[in-house]
Order: structure tokens, then C-alpha cells, then sequence
């Protein structure tokens, strides 16, 4: 102060020092400065005996702003490092961390719109703009789904939502408070594993139906991603190399609907070389690429998002679920962002896959969190591919995520995908192949079968199929251990008709033979002649019976309806038992049934055909709580034909003593 009045005193007019003076003293008496500062607690000390109250630091400033961590975040909110959605105010400027190409993690910058309360029950968000140039460009990127937001310096939340056909980069964040509670009881406590939770809606009291669960497989419900008051959770790029555009199509039918943006890749093996400069390593670091590789190695799809926090060995990303139904076990990587493909509908990343550092262990809501170091359960799938237009002869090597919602259209996708890398099939066509399903535990469900006409997805869709069964069953966890296949696909039809049957006569005594001379045609070879002989059991009582003359598709029709109990599975066993007699019944062969009077009775999946009738009706009682059936007696001869018989025939028998 004395120093102030001689430097006035020496260089300032007479009277105007005064008046500089006067004001020198009056600064010295009124409030500090820093107690007028947005951010400062409201319960600053008041000046006295002349003198300004100690400023607070930084660090002061915020805790003071954020005494109470927020409910569920107890233990590990640190006020420091995160800043709550209560100090969040529209207009502040932020930035995001995120990768869009070849320079890495970039700072881009962001504006906060405002902060809207309840968006969901119990869900909040804060909506942002991107101001950087490049997020102006491009609009919403699917694959920037959990880019961590700062504000003020500390971490805010993640990227998650955006609208479609956005003009403007408008972005929902999920708050790093919602983030932190994922896999937390109130309290700040670990959440339990909760039970199995089953995505289809297999009715394992009924035969098994390979077409319905097919369908259920390839026609999946929709995400819970799909709207969040309007907005939609931003897409995460399913990135699929190695397979054809037909194949990547399928995909998308099956996975879209669960929130996923199916895009062709680039690049095959996992961590290919060519994809990966010299000396690359990559981390898992907040803005990183994070990625869930579904399928890894020859053939590859994988899903991609960002990470927003790291806490030791977990890691925090997406911001929004990836299927959401709590705890998972599946690869998490690291990975390579290429460039940004723009588009007018969603812009999305280009991306490969580096390394598999650990597995996501929980999927919530609002974040995916995944441990650096665990090893998720993955399977080994290997196809093998014998194509009438490729002098080579194709292997496969893969390995698959053991998960019971992605698994089985993976599987579908890329044993089908594989038989199509060399060109679509021309119309007539046909599949010969072999498969084998390890389960650990038991024997290898095997089947070898063939297929014309149809494509390949019938042949993927029976491995589908008996995993999704195998994986989503009621009974206990099944285990896949691995999966083989061997394809050869020829450019010819074996589909035939019967043309012609005719009996050496339509009478016969018990124990005689019936003998029939068929004659199958085709309309691209020559008809061929096929003689059947079928016995008649001494014991067979006088009467006319049905004799049916049929392909594959007949014959299972008729299997279901004289013993539907043969496919229905009771248990694990029961059921890998069920699969080998299902998949094994062959297409490429003719049939012949002589429909016998129903006699004994079938309780469960036992069969009891000799049962005396009075036995019979005891355990037929209304009373009793077990599923029985008169029990159907037929007699059946097949014989190889090397074709498909699409049509069947019937006459009469008479049985005479």
C-alpha cells in the first residue's frame, strides 16, 4: 500500500492521485475477487477487519462443489477425476477423445446443449454438439459409441446416442455416474451374476423344429438400443473380412435388429500384419478402439466401439449396452481405426482388429466393462470347401466367441459365407457335407447329409440350429468344443420324382414278402430302377394297411406324427441323443412304410409296443401327470438313391390267411 501511494505521488497529476488513491483503499475493503467466481461454495467467509478470505485451490473448488459421491458410485467416485451431472450447465465448452484414422487418438471439440433429466426411467443424459470440423463432416459415427466427454477438465460421461439422418453432430452422453454403477449394487457393492437369461423362445416340450429355430435365429428380436426418447443408440460397426457381400447381407438381417451396423471389412487374420504397422501397440486407453471380436482368424467379425475409462485392470466403454442382459463372457481386443466412411444415413468407423487383451465380464445398460487379462471362452470352427470352380481345396481355421445369442447366426453366417467366397451357386447345384459338433462331456454329434437346389444356408442353418439348442437349452450348460465341416458343392441336381411303382401283387399271406419296382426320374438323368423288398410278420392279423412310397421329406413328416416323442428332449443327454438321430436321417434316399394298427403304448420316450391293452389304459389315465400315447406300429425299408425324391405314392395291402 505504501509502495502504491509514492509510485501515485510521483507519476500521476495533481488532484488525479487522490482520486487513485481513494480507489486503491476502497479495492482494499471490498470482497476478494475470488469469491464472486461461478464455482466457488456458496459459504465463502465474508472479508474481515480489511482483509480478503485465503483463496481455494482448484481441487478445493470441486470438492467443495461435489462433497457426496452420487448414490451408487460410493468407493469409487472421485471428484477430482469426474465431474456430476449437477454441475454440468449449458453453453460450457467440452471435448471428446476418440480415433478417426491413421493420427490416432484426436481431441475434438464439443459444446453442451443442455441437460435432460428422466430421459428413462432413471436415466439421464447430456446432449452435445460437435464444433470440430470433421465431426460437422461426417455427423454421428457408429463406432464412437463411448468416446469419454470432458468438461472442465474432468471425464463427464461417454458418446452413446445420436438421431438418424442428423444434420448437425448432435450426440447424447451418458453420464460417467450411470457408467460407474454398471456392475454395482447400490451401495457401491459388486452385483451378483444374475441366472441365465434366454433370448429364444425354443419349446423343448415339442419336437424340435430345425426351420423354427432357424427362424428365431436368423429373425431376432429388437434391441433395447433401438430409441431412448428418440434418440438411438450409436450403432457399433460389426466389421465382417473374409466373406462374400451375400454372406455380410445375411449377417445383417440376423445382428441389425440387436444394434448392430453390419459393414463389409477390410483385412483377414487377426492381427494382420498388413493391417498393423511395425512396432504398433495398442492399448486400451480412454478414446481407444475397443472391439469384441464375434469371430477371429481366417474369416473375421467383430464388433467396435471406444473406450471411455480405465480403473486398473477394468475397463469402461460404449456407453450403451452391447446386448444388455448383464453378466457376458466375451473377447475383448484392442484395434486399428483406418479412416471414417462417411454417409448421409450413419457415418461409421473402418476398423481391424489387433490383439485380444481380456474379456468383457458385464454389459449393462449404460457401459460394457471388461478385465485386461481374463480369457474369454471361444471355440475352434473349421471349414473345409471342395467348389467345382476351384481347382484348390479351401481350409478355414477360426475361432468363435461362446455366447448363446451370437453364436448361432456366426456360425450360420460364416459356414455359409465360406461355400460362397468363390461366386454365388449356379441353379442347379448340390451339397454334399460332413459335420461334427464337439460337446464336452459327450460323444461328437455327428451327420453327414446332402442338399440340392436349396443353397447353403440349409446346411449352415442344421449347425446353427443344434448349437443354439445345445447352448439356450433348459436342462444345464453345454460346452462347445468345436465345430468341423467338409463341403463339396457340385453344378448338378439329383432332385427326382417317382415315376412309376408298380407291386408284384397287392395280396399278400403273413409272412410273405411284398416286392416293388420303382423307377425314379429326374428331369436332367435318366430314370433308374430301384427293387424293394419289405417282409410281412407271421403274426400280422388279416386286413387292408397302407403302404407309403416316399423321399426324406415324407418320411420325417410321418416320423412326427406317428412318434413325435423321439424328438422331444427331456435332458442335456436326451438331447445331444436327439441330435445324432435327427441329423442323420438321409435325404438322398427312397422309403417305404407299411402303416400297422396302433397296439401297446409309448409313456414319455419309452416304448412299450407289446404292452397288453388292459396294462395299456391303466397308465392312459386321465389321473396320471405323464404325456402317453397309443404306441404306432409300421414296418420301413429304405434304399440309397443318390437323389432327393420330392413326391410320394400310397396304395392298399390286403393281408390273407
Amino acid at each position: 500500500m505504501f509502495y502504491l501511494q509514492a509510485l501515485v505521488k510521483k507519476n500521476t497529476a495533481p488532484g488525479k492521485g487522490h482520486m487513485i488513491l481513494l480507489l486503491a483503499f476502497c479495492a482494499s475493503v471490498v470482497p476478494a475477487p475470488s469469491a464472486c467466481i461461478a464455482g466457488v461454495a456458496p459459504d465463502s467467509k465474508p472479508v474481515l477487519a480489511g482483509r480478503p478470505a485465503p483463496a481455494r485451490s482448484i481441487a478445493e473448488t470441486r470438492t467443495a462443489a461435489s462433497t457426496n459421491a452420487p448414490a451408487g458410485t460410493e468407493g469409487v467416485w472421485d471428484a477430482s477425476r469426474y465431474i456430476s451431472l449437477d454441475e454440468v450447465r449449458a453453453g460450457s465448452e467440452a471435448y471428446c477423445l476418440t480415433e478417426y484414422g491413421a493420427a490416432g487418438i484426436e481431441r475434438f471439440g464439443l459444446e453442451v446443449i443442455d441437460v435432460v433429466r428422466g430421459i428413462e426411467p432413471g436415466r439421464d443424459a447430456i446432449l452435445v454438439v460437435g464444433t470440430d470440423e470433421r465431426f460437422i463432416h461426417t455427423g454421428p459415427v457408429g463406432g464412437c459409441s463411448g468416446s469419454p466427454v470432458y468438461i472442465d477438465g474432468r471425464l463427464a460421461g461417454a458418446l452413446a446416442f445420436a438421431w438418424s439422418y442428423s444434420k448437425d453432430p448432435i450426440y447424447g452422453v451418458t453420464p460417467i455416474e450411470e457408467m460407474l454403477r454398471v456392475g454395482r449394487k447400490p451401495g457401491g457393492k459388486e452385483t451378483l451374476p444374475r441366472g441365465r437369461q434366454t433370448r429364444f423362445a425354443f419349446d423343448f416340450s415339442m419336437p424340435l423344429d430345425f426351420a423354427e429355430i432357424d427362424r428365431q435365429i436368423s429373425e431376432r428380436l429388437v434391441s433395447s438400443n433401438s430409441s431412448r426418447a428418440g434418440m438411438e443408440a450409436l450403432p457399433c460397426p460389426l466389421m465382417v473380412s473374409g466373406l462374400p457381400p451375400a454372406a455380410c447381407r445375411q449377417i445383417a438381417d440376423s445382428l441389425e435388429p440387436l444394434g448392430f451396423m453390419v459393414v463389409p471389412g477390410i483385412g483377414g487374420a487377426l492381427a494382420d500384419a498388413t493391417n498393423m504397422a511395425a512396432g504398433d501397440e495398442r492399448k486400451l486407453v480412454p478414446g481407444a478402439c475397443l472391439a469384441v471380436p464375434v469371430v477371429s482368424g481366417d474369416i473375421t467379425m467383430g464388433a467396435y466401439g471406444t473406450v471411455t475409462e480405465v480403473r486398473g485392470d477394468s475397463v469402461y466403454g460404449f456407453g450403451h449396452s452391447f446386448l444388455g442382459y448383464g453378466p457376458v463372457d466375451l473377447p475383448m481386443a484392442t484395434a486399428k481405426v483406418h479412416t471414417v466412411l462417411t454417409s448421409i444415413v450413419r457415418s461409421s468407423k473402418l476398423c481391424s482388429i489387433a490383439d485380444v487383451v481380456g474379456a468383457l465380464t458385464i454389459d449393462e445398460g449404460a457401459a460394457v466393462i471388461g478385465q485386461v487379462g481374463q480369457k474369454a471362452k471361444t471355440f475352434p470352427l473349421s471349414i473345409s470347401i471342395e467348389r467345382y470352380n476351384d481347382p484348390e481345396r479351401r481350409a478355414y481355421k477360426c475361432r468363435v466367441a461362446h455366447n448363446r445369442i451370437l453364436t448361432p447366426p456366426a456360425v450360420r453366417s460364416v459356414v455359409g459365407g465360406a461355400a460362397l467366397v468363390h461366386g454365388d451357386l449356379p441353379p442347379d447345384h448340390v451339397v454334399e457335407y460332413k459335420a461334427t459338433i464337439g460337446v464336452e462331456g459327450f460323444e461328437p454329434i455327428q451327420f453327414r447329409n446332402v442338399s440340392t437346389s436349396l443353397g447353403v444356408m440349409e446346411i449352415a442353418a442344421e449347425a446353427s440350429a443344434a448349437i443354439g439348442l445345445l447352448m439356450d437349452n433348459p436342462f444345464q450348460e453345454a460346452e462347445i468344443e468345436f465345430v468341423d465341416y467338409e463341403i463339396r458343392i457340385q453344378p448338378k441336381s439329383i432332385i427326382s420324382h417317382i415315376w412309376s411303382a408298380d407291386l408284384s401283387d397287392d395280396t399278400v399271406k403273413p409272412g410273405g414278402r411284398i416286392h416293388l419296382s420303382v423307377v425314379l426320374e429326374s428331369v436332367r438323368t435318366q430314370k433308374r430302377k430301384y427293387s424293394i423288398t419289405l417282409p410281412i410278420p407271421e403274426n400280422l392279423k388279416p386286413g387292408k394297411y397302407q403302404l407309403m412310397l416316399c423321399g426324406s421329406r415324407d418320411y420325417e413328416q410321418f416320423l412326427l406324427k406317428a412318434a413325435p416323442y423321439r424328438f422331444v428332449a427331456q435332458s442335456l443327454p436326451d438331447l445331444v441323443a436327439t441330435l445324432n438321430k435327427t441329423l442323420q436321417i438321409k435325404r438322398a434316399g427312397l422309403y417305404c412304410l407299411l402303416v400297422l394298427p396302433p397296439g401297446g403304448i409309448a409313456v414319455e420316450k419309452s416304448e412299450l409296443p407289446d404292452l397288453p391293452p388292459t396294462k395299456a389304459l391303466v397308465l392312459q389315465d386321465a389321473k396320471r401327470m405323464i404325456r402317453s400315447q397309443p404306441y404306432q406300429h409300421w414296418l420301413e425299408k429304405s434304399v440309397d438313391t443318390n437323389t432327393i425324391v420330392i413326391d410320394k405314392k400310397t396304395a392298399v395291402i390286403t393281408v390273407k390267411r
